[in-house]
């Protein structure tokens, strides 16, 4: 059987929740670490939500804190959707494990250093924790099998150009995308289509374990907290990231050039895309990207329910 390694930085958020369970209860994964940094809320937050997850999930897998705020501007989270704890809707709990005391970017660069090339990076919140580790370590990307990201997209979901994830941090999404790494990007375009369909709810409510009333209530939260008294359904997008490398077959990609906008203004933020490929006509430089564009969402939500599944 296949087995990817994995290290999943993210931001601990609903979805990254999401992500991260479907990461440690598939066969097919095997979790190294989880990184943490500021982004959906605080990092103080995300550090205990992240923890909080292990705990439900009984793992002692290492969760290593990174950078508190972007490269250059201020943080800004989203409590509007998160809550301000990142993790709105379940009860909370003081987590018995403790996180590490080493810092998320030398832990990326020491780990991938040390690898013979084989271990996935999953990056589902701002991309500060791995701008900086290139920054500090450039060889990084030799070693780095492939950076799979959930980031970017056609059009935005924060601004009208920009999507949160880069528009947190666009000067760290732009080291990140100008880098030689083998890099496949699940915009938001895509991710969105990771719903959380009433059947999948029901299923998941049906699952009579701590873990699985856990996510019910972060589902909950997230269907009756943002999109209250609308017909939107709550997206799991940051799992779609893990869903790749566990079967890349339930996505369609195409590759494209993709550049990140870092001037002040209202694209500021905005990931550019060749859909088009101009650079056919020397127009644009070649592909650097594979992008998602579609997804298969019922077998996507076969994956996730069995991961939860595996948590008694």
């Amino acid at each position: 059987m296949r087995v990817e390694k994995v290290i999943y930085d993210g931001d601990p958020g609903h979805d990254d929740a999401m992500a991260i369970i479907m990461a440690a209860g598939d066969p097919h994964i095997d979790l190294l670490a989880v990184t943490t940094v500021a982004g959906n809320t605080t990092l103080e937050n995300t550090i205990k939500n992240a923890l909080m997850i292990m705990d439900l999930m009984k793992l002692d897998i290492p969760v290593v804190p990174g950078c508190a705020k972007p490269l250059l501007k201020k943080l800004q989270t989203a409590p509007m959707v998160h809550g301000q704890s990142g993790f709105e809707g379940p009860e909370h709990f003081v987590p018995l494990r403790q996180a590490s005391k080493e810092h998320a970017a030398d832990f990326l660069i020491r780990t991938f250093m040390e690898s013979d090339g084989d271990i996935n990076l999953v990056a589902a919140g701002p991309l500060t924790n791995i701008a900086l580790a290139m920054t500090r370590e450039p060889g990084i990307c030799d070693k780095v099998k492939q950076i799979v990201f959930m980031g970017g997209g056609r059009y935005g979901n924060i601004t009208g150009a920009a999507e949160f994830n880069f528009w947190v941090d666009p000067e760290a999404a732009k080291i990140v995308i100008d880098s030689k790494c083998k890099k496949v990007m699940f915009g938001w375009d895509l991710t969105e289509k990771a719903i959380v369909t009433p059947e999948a709810f029901t299923k998941i409510s049906e699952i009579d374990s701590r873990l699985g009333r856990f996510v019910r209530d972060l589902i909950e939260f997230y269907a009756l907290g943002p999109a209250k008294g609308t017909e939107i359904l709550p997206t799991i997008n940051d799992a779609c990231c893990i869903a790749y490398l566990i079967n890349p077959e339930i996505f369609e990609t195409s590759d494209y050039f993709v550049d990140v906008v870092t001037t002040p203004g209202i694209s500021y933020g905005m990931s550019v895309i060749d859909y088009y490929r101009m650079n056919t006509w020397d127009m644009s430089p070649q592909p650097n990207v594979t992008v998602a564009e579609e997804l298969d969402l019922d077998l996507f939500w076969e994956i996730m329910l069995n991961a939860i599944e595996v948590f008694d």
